[in-house]
């Protein structure tokens, strides 16, 4: 443990598990101090604790980041009781799997709000503090289907694009005031999302769970594994660091080989 990041505030939503938790966890070893953003309020109070045990700063917000009113009060609460944002982490996912003619506009509205709406409105209000510390470190947890698509995920698709887009002018505006974005783009990854995923696809094309995984999820990887948190989680402390200053702009994959095809 180097403290690198001693004396800085890092904002990570939907880390009450999976990512977002190995993401603050990492954070937080490096000195951090962590702000843990979940609707999820036991995982989030869970994941607070676990850096607390290990000796790192953290606390927990519970906010509904595609609602603009509790993105306001998350921010909010996060300058009044650390007096900064250095970092940024938009990692908050849901998923639903259907065709396109079934989707519903509901599982739509939850999906966009939630992977798009929700960085927007979390970029947008943090922002002005980064501006006024003239630093900032916005990163956004995209996917290899950010950059490919996939069957049956419509509006997760579609998301993951559309935060490419976000993260590309955020780092153009952001540029002139020290503030850098960019967005990572991880395949499969084992967490709850994607166990999730995997029983989903299983149901709808009458498949086992393990031909999910071999078939559909690893066919495409030269590296047949899933990623785990841990190696998604050393990409985004880099992305963190000092020494990352000039990646902006950009998406990076760490993707097991899926996008060489």
């Amino acid at each position: 443990m180097s403290n690198q990041l001693q004396g800085r505030v890092a904002l990570i939503t939907g880390a009450a598990s999976g990512l977002g938790r190995a993401f603050a966890e990492a954070l937080a070893a490096e000195g951090a101090c962590v702000v843990i953003d979940d609707i999820d309020e036991a995982g989030g109070k869970e994941t607070e604790q676990r850096i607390l045990i290990a000796g790192g700063a953290a606390t927990f917000h519970r906010a509904d980041i595609s609602s603009s009113e509790e993105v306001q009060g998350l921010i909010g609460t996060t300058i009044a009781q650390q007096g900064r944002v250095d970092i940024l982490i938009n990692n908050a996912g849901v998923q639903h799997i259907s065709p396109i003619h079934e989707f519903s506009e509901e599982k739509w509205h939850q999906l966009i709000g939630v992977m798009l709406t929700g960085p927007f409105l979390t970029t947008k209000y943090a922002l002005p503090h980064m501006i006024a510390q003239k630093r900032g470190r916005i990163i956004n947890i995209s996917s290899t289907q950010g950059l490919v698509a996939s069957e049956f995920k419509a509006a997760y698709v579609a998301a993951k694009h559309g935060i490419l887009g976000l993260t590309k002018v955020t780092a153009l505006e952001g540029a002139r005031h020290n503030i850098t974005a960019v967005a990572v783009c991880p395949s499969y990854v084992r967490t709850p999302l994607a166990e999730m995923q995997i029983a989903g696809q299983a149901q709808y094309h009458g498949i086992s769970e393990e031909q999910v995984t071999e078939r559909l999820m690893l066919a495409p990887a030269a590296l047949k594994r899933l990623l785990e948190p841990s190696e998604v989680a050393a990409l985004v402390l880099y992305l963190c660091s000092d020494s990352a200053h000039a990646i902006t702009g950009t998406a990076i994959a760490i993707d097991c080989g899926w996008t060489a095809r």
